[in-house]
C-alpha cells in the first residue's frame, strides 16, 4: 500500500490596525508601510519563486486603504508619518529637539538580533548613541545631521525585505556605501519603497489570476464580531467570564452588517471580486456571526482548533483525536464550511523554527505531515496551518527566506502533500466531505475563548467607553444634524474604534510600552469620535484605561508583534 495523500492549506493573514490620526491624516505608528516593505514583499516573493505552491493569502481592509494612502502620500511629496518625511527632508540639521529625539528614539525600533546586529555599520550607530545616552542630552546634541540621515536610511534598509535586498541594486549599493548618505540616496531609497509598495496589491492580485492563491478578506477593521454582536458570546466557553457593565454593544448586528459588507466592497475593488471566504478578525466565530457572513456570501470561515473542540464538547461528544482534519457545517448554516488551524503545526512556524536552522525546520515541518498522514484511516487529512504572514519573521535569519526556499521547495517536490487552497478543498467534496457540527461554541484562535478581548478590568472598562461612544453615535446620527460629509467621517472613525486591537493590547500579558501606546491611540480615536459627532470628549478619556501602567512612546519591535515564548503570537 503506497503512502496516503495529505491536502494542506496555507492561510497568511495580513493585518495592521489602523494607525492613523484620522482626523489629520497623520500616521502615529509606521508598522503598515514598514511591514509591507519587509513582510508582505516577501511573503509575495516566496510564492512567485514557486509556482507550484498553493495558499489562501487573507488581507484585512483597513491594512490595504492604508498602503493605498502611503502611495498617495509619495505622489503627492507630502508625507504624513514622521520616518517618511524625515527620510525626504533635504537637511536633517534644521529638525527641532522634539523630532531629533522621536527619530532618534524610533530608528533603533526592529529585532537588534536580526536586523541590527547583522550590519556593522548600523550597529555602530546604536554603539555611538547609547555612549552618549549615558552622559544625558547634552552629549546627544552632538550627534549631528549627518548621523540623523545615515541612522534614518539604516532603519529602512533593516525594514527592507530579504528578496528586496537580493533584487535591486540600489539597496547593494547604499549597504556598500554605509555612511554618509546624502539627499539623493535618500530620495532613491524612497523611489524604491513607493514603488514597492504600489506594487503590492498588483503582485497578490496576479497570483490570484493565475490561480496560485486564494485572496481572502477580514470584516473590515478587524471588529471582534461575536462580541459586537453580543457581550454573553464571551460566557459560552468561560461561563464565569466578568462582562463589562453595558448589556450589550449598542446596534451590533447592524455594525457587523456593515463590517462585512464593507470588506466585500472593497476586495472587489483591489482584486475583482467579493471573497469567498473570511478569516473573522482573531478567528473569532460564533452561532450569530456564521449565519451574517453566509448572508454577505462567504462560503468559508477559518477558526482555531480549540473552537472545535469546545463546541463538540457542549454537545457531549468527544473530539476524536484529528478532528480539525476535516471540513465542517453547521446544521442550520449548510451553505457555509468551517476550517480549523492545526494549533500545533501553525505555533511551530510561529514560534519555534525562528530558532532552528531553516532547512532543518523544513524537513520537520514536512515529516509532521507525513506523520499525520500514515495515521488516517481511510479519508486524506486537511491540515490546516494558518497564522501572521508579517510578524513572526523578523525573529528568523534572514527575515524567514531560506526557511521558506526550503519548505516550499519540498513541498512543491512532495509525492503525496499537496497544497490547496480553500476554495480547491469545497470543490473536492469527494475528497473532503464536511462532517456536521450540531453547535457551534463561540471562541477564538487564542485557547477557543474570547478571553483576550474581554474579562478583565481594563478590558471591559475600554467596552464601556466604546457603548458610550456609540450611543452617543445613533443619537447624533438620528438627529440628522450632521452633513452627508460628516457623517461620514463619523462613520469611518467609529469602524476604527470598533477594531479588535484595542482590547488585544490591554492587560497584564502585554509590555508596558505596548499597552501605552495602544491605550493612548485608543482613546484618541475616541476621542476624535466625539469631535466629529461635534460633541466635547467626556472626560473619562483623559485617565489611561490599564492604571498604573505607564507606557512609553511605541511598540518596542512593530505592529501587533508578540515576542515567542513571551505571550501568544497572534496569527492575524
Amino acid at each position: 500500500m503506497g503512502a496516503r495523500q495529505l491536502d494542506l492549506v496555507f492561510l497568511w493573514h495580513m493585518h495592521q490596525p489602523d494607525y492613523r490620526d484620522r482626523t489629520n491624516g497623520a500616521f502615529v505608528m509606521p508598522w503598515t508601510y514598514l511591514h509591507a516593505l519587509k513582510d508582505y514583499t516577501d511573503m509575495a516573493a516566496h510564492l512567485e519563486r514557486h509556482p507550484r505552491i498553493r495558499a489562501v493569502v487573507n488581507f484585512v481592509p483597513v491594512l490595504l486603504d492604508q498602503i493605498d494612502d502611503y502611495v498617495a502620500q509619495f505622489a503627492s511629496g507630502e508625507f504624513r508619518d514622521p520616518l517618511l518625511r524625515w527620510l525626504a527632508a533635504e537637511d536633517l540639521d534644521r529638525l527641532d529637539a522634539a523630532e531629533r529625539a522621536q527619530l532618534l528614539e524610533g530608528c533603533f525600533r526592529c529585532n537588534h538580533a536580526t536586523m541590527l546586529a547583522p550590519f556593522p555599520r548600523y550597529k555602530r550607530l546604536l554603539e555611538l548613541y547609547e555612549s552618549l545616552a549615558r552622559e544625558g542630552e547634552t552629549a546627544l546634541a552632538y550627534l549631528s545631521g549627518a548621523y540623523l540621515a545615515d541612522l534614518v536610511v539604516w532603519y529602512h534598509l533593516a525594514w527592507c525585505g530579504e528578496t528586496v535586498r537580493r533584487q535591486e541594486p540600489l539597496l547593494a549599493e547604499l549597504m556598500a556605501k554605509g555612511e554618509g548618505f546624502n539627499a539623493a540616496d535618500r530620495r532613491n531609497l524612497l523611489a524604491l519603497i513607493d514603488r514597492t509598495l504600489a506594487g503590492l496589491a498588483p503582485r497578490y492580485r496576479a497570483l490570484q489570476e493565475r490561480g496560485q492563491i486564494e485572496l481572502s478578506a477580514t470584516p473590515y477593521s478587524h471588529p471582534l464580531a461575536p462580541l459586537l454582536l453580543d457581550f454573553r458570546a464571551a460566557r459560552e466557553s468561560l461561563p464565569e467570564a466578568p462582562l463589562p457593565l453595558a448589556a450589550q454593544y449598542p446596534g451590533g448586528r447592524d455594525r457587523v452588517r456593515w463590517h462585512l459588507d464593507e470588506a466585500g466592497r472593497s476586495h472587489a475593488r483591489r482584486f475583482g471580486a467579493p471573497p469567498a471566504g473570511m478569516w473573522p478578525a482573531e478567528g473569532a466565530i460564533s452561532s450569530v456571526f456564521a449565519p451574517l457572513a453566509a448572508d454577505a456570501g462567504c462560503r468559508w470561515l477559518a477558526s482555531g482548533e480549540n473552537v472545535l473542540k469546545n463546541s463538540l464538547a457542549a454537545v457531549q461528544a468527544t473530539a476524536q483525536p484529528g478532528a480539525a482534519r476535516r471540513p465542517w457545517q453547521l446544521a442550520e448554516t449548510p451553505g457555509l464550511t468551517l476550517f480549523f488551524r492545526d494549533d500545533r503545526l501553525s505555533d511551530l512556524i510561529g514560534f519555534e523554527y525562528a530558532k532552528w536552522h531553516g532547512r532543518d525546520a523544513a524537513a520537520h515541518f514536512v515529516a509532521q505531515l507525513e506523520a499525520i498522514a500514515a495515521e488516517a484511516a481511510n479519508e486524506t487529512p486537511l491540515v490546516v496551518v494558518a497564522l501572521d504572514g508579517e510578524n513572526a519573521w523578523e525573529y528568523y535569519p534572514y527575515n524567514g527566506h531560506y526557511f521558506f526556499e526550503d519548505l516550499y521547495g519540498l513541498l512543491e517536490k512532495h509525492p503525496t502533500i499537496r497544497t490547496r487552497t480553500f476554495a480547491e478543498v469545497l470543490a473536492d467534496r469527494a475528497t473532503h466531505p464536511p462532517a456536521q457540527l450540531p453547535h457551534l461554541t463561540a471562541g477564538s484562535w487564542v485557547f477557543g475563548t474570547l478571553s483576550t478581548w474581554i474579562g478583565e478590568p481594563a478590558k471591559n472598562h475600554a467596552w464601556d467607553l466604546l457603548c458610550a461612544a456609540k450611543q452617543s453615535y445613533d443619537q447624533v446620527i438620528a438627529s440628522g444634524r450632521l452633513s452627508a460629509a460628516e457623517a461620514a467621517q463619523a462613520e469611518a472613525l467609529l469602524a476604527v474604534c470598533e477594531s479588535s486591537d484595542w482590547f488585544w493590547w490591554f492587560g497584564d500579558i502585554n509590555p508596558t510600552d505596548a499597552v501605552g501606546s495602544f491605550d493612548r491611540l485608543f482613546r484618541r480615536n475616541l476621542a476624535n469620535l466625539y469631535r466629529a459627532l461635534r460633541l466635547a470628549p467626556p472626560p473619562q478619556l483623559d485617565a489611561p484605561i490599564s492604571a498604573g501602567r505607564a507606557g512609553s512612546a511605541e511598540v518596542a519591535a512593530g505592529g501587533t508583534m508578540r515576542r515567542a515564548g513571551e505571550y501568544p503570537l497572534r496569527p492575524d
